[in-house]
């Protein structure tokens, strides 16, 4: 990633919960409508509100921009805040999917809200991208 886009990458990264930094894990919310966590080489991205062809396009670039940063061999993301998802919400998984095949990683799909759960069973989705239900996501249930 080239200097000019990493500060610029950098000076987009707003918003550190306290909660996440007392557990030592800092979630960075990005003005491109996710939050991002990294560790041992994961990339755990936390989407909310509503994945349409409004918002894919803004996902799309700050998640790839992520990805280039720290290179993590697993993506991680975590939807269970989105409550609206199109077929743009599918694109927007399966193209980071196909980025971190290319860089020889993973994408597992953390705690996906219900009706986004449906939409990816629907698309068949699950064949091909692994989904993993939380304990905390089984308590809020």
């Amino acid at each position: 990633m080239s200097p000019i886009l990493r500060q610029f990458f950098y000076f987009q990264c707003v918003n550190i919960k306290q909660k996440d930094v007392e557990r030592g894990v800092s979630m960075i919310k990005s003005k491109s409508g996710f939050e991002y966590e990294y560790y041992d080489d994961v990339l755990r991205v936390k989407v909310g509100g509503e994945i349409d062809h409004h918002s894919a396009a803004g996902l799309r670039s700050g998640i790839d921009g992520v990805i280039f940063e720290f290179r993590p061999k697993r993506l991680e993301l975590d939807l269970s805040s989105v409550n609206f998802m199109d077929s743009s919400g599918l694109g927007l998984i399966m193209g980071r999917y196909s980025l971190m095949r290319e860089q020889g990683g993973e994408v597992v799909v953390v705690d996906p809200a219900p009706m986004v759960e449906k939409v990816m069973n629907l698309a068949g989705m699950k064949r091909i991208i692994t989904v993993v239900k939380t304990e905390e996501a089984d308590e809020d249930e």
